[in-house]
């Protein structure tokens, strides 16, 4: 017995699935407002100058923010009660954690390649540097959004510092990865909406 899994579409101009005589734009995801006419010529617009911004956020969505900050609070976690802790897991239990978490820690950090490259509109050194990268996509989506990166950045490096260092004697800060996925999530998806969200939308008038 065989399943054959759904073929999600690139991102691009596709008949409206409202069934109205009509474009709309799939970003890779979901179905956006940016609407035309059957038979107005494609000229760019600016969503679809954006698709690879909004396709690069949305990584971030799925697999970014859950894969770096679960990936940080495994790693950090068993590595204060790797054995010979006060505290110790088993070695099977301790190794199987630590990759795990060095996975998920890959998978995240790619995301956030790829989005800082995107944010800023060009390959940089930031975008490279694991960790760094995360701190560089945070500051881009802050001044996006109109809010202030600087005092974004420095408290989201305070947090996880304490967490990375102090986690062992202060348990109750595993809530810092935690804060600050949710954060991130939010703001992330904020981003998305509104790049998503065109200027002047031909909207589909439901009868």
């Amino acid at each position: 017995m065989s399943s054959t899994l759904p073929i999600v579409p690139p991102p691009g101009w596709y008949p409206d699935p409202s069934g109205s005589r009509q474009w709309r734009v799939w970003t890779g995801d979901r179905w956006s407002e940016m609407t035309r006419s059957y038979g107005v010529p494609s000229a760019p617009s600016a969503l679809v100058a954006q698709l690879p911004l909004v396709i690069a956020l949305h990584r971030v969505l799925r697999y970014g923010v859950l894969g770096f900050y679960a990936g940080l609070g495994l790693v950090v976690g068993i590595l204060a009660h790797w054995p010979g802790t006060a505290h110790p897991a088993s070695s099977g239990f301790a190794v199987t954690t630590l990759y795990a978490g060095v996975a998920l820690l890959v998978l995240g950090l790619t995301t956030f390649v790829f989005a800082a490259k995107e944010l800023e509109g060009r390959w940089s050194v930031w975008a490279l540097i694991p960790g760094i990268n995360v701190m560089a996509v945070s500051v881009w989506v802050t001044r996006r959004l109109g809010g202030q990166p600087v005092r974004r950045v420095v408290s989201e490096a305070i947090l996880l510092a304490l967490f990375i260092g102090q986690f062992r004697s202060q348990s109750w800060l595993v809530a810092a990865p935690v804060l600050l996925a949710l954060s991130a999530t939010r703001s992330t998806e904020a981003l998305v909406d509104q790049l998503v969200a065109p200027a002047t939308p031909q909207r589909v008038i439901a009868t």
